[in-house]
């Protein structure tokens, strides 16, 4: 039987982009372009390193799942032209402004759906960039986590990996099923080739709402959220600074300035 790996993957608003609040003051995902999340394109470069190492082609099947809208499609085509099997896209309007707690809900729904023995995860989503869902995931699952690893490899029924520390290193290992989550500095992930951008418009992607799952609409949204943004502020204009002119004492100014801003 094949290792059946699932990487949770998410659709992202472009960090360089003009990204704002909406009236809601949930993100506005309308008004600039989004990609798949860069920190879960390492979480797809591992799984498809554990397949490499498998000892024969299909030894090992790649579902990506993510969780949004319709254009989130494009984040798990990515996925697929990398060289992932198959895709699950969940998506329902009731799902609008739904916190980690909830998307943990519905991730764990989705994983159990598909069948499981590996879940990777980026270390974090770089648009929330709270870093909790591979935790939440595995408790909701019941399975051990392995997270912020730099190595990760699978041996039988063990998943082992390396956790890099400022002072030291960790060996960690964990039964399968389990859930691990990777950090970006476990390998650079591959660039889709054009082979793999034609094949991944033939490979199979089953779409999800909140009812496959079983899932009321009160437990997700901004209705269900045990999190929510109550204010913002539009961050001000950068200003042009200042500027030290060197008459002679343009270091004495350097300093001065440099010590009234506390960095000495």
């Amino acid at each position: 039987m094949s290792l059946r790996i699932v990487v949770c993957v998410k659709y992202v608003p472009d960090a360089t982009g003009d990204r704002h609040f909406a009236e809601d003051l949930t993100v506005d995902r309308d008004d600039v372009d989004g990609l798949l999340s860069e920190l879960d394109e390492y979480a797809v470069e591992q799984a498809l390193q554990i397949a490499d190492e498998a000892d024969s082609e299909d030894a090992a099947e790649i579902t990506v799942l993510t969780v949004g809208p319709e254009d989130a499609k494009d984040a798990l085509r990515k996925a697929l032209s990398m060289g992932a099997h198959k895709a699950v896209h969940v998506e329902d309007e009731d799902l609008h402004g739904t916190d980690a707690l909830g998307t943990s809900l519905v991730l764990a729904k989705a994983v159990e759906h598909v069948g499981y023995d590996l879940v990777i995860c980026g270390m974090a989503s770089t648009d929330g960039g709270m870093g909790v869902l591979p935790a939440l995931l595995a408790e909701r699952l019941g399975v051990p986590q392995v997270s912020l690893l730099s190595e990760v490899s699978v041996d039988g029924t063990t998943v082992t990996g390396r956790r890099d520390g400022d002072a030291a290193s960790e060996q960690l290992e964990a039964s399968l099923p389990a859930v691990v989550s990777v950090t970006d500095q476990s390998g650079e992930a591959r660039y889709p080739s054009f082979k793999g951008i034609m094949a991944a418009k033939k490979k199979p992607v089953e779409s999800l709402d909140l009812s496959d799952l079983g899932i009321e609409a009160d437990e997700v949204g901004l209705d269900g959220a045990w999190t929510k943004v109550d204010s913002a502020t539009e961050r001000p204009a950068r200003t042009a600074g200042t500027i030290v002119k060197d008459e002679g004492e343009g270091g004495k100014q350097l300093a001065e300035f440099l010590a009234g801003q506390k960095f000495i």
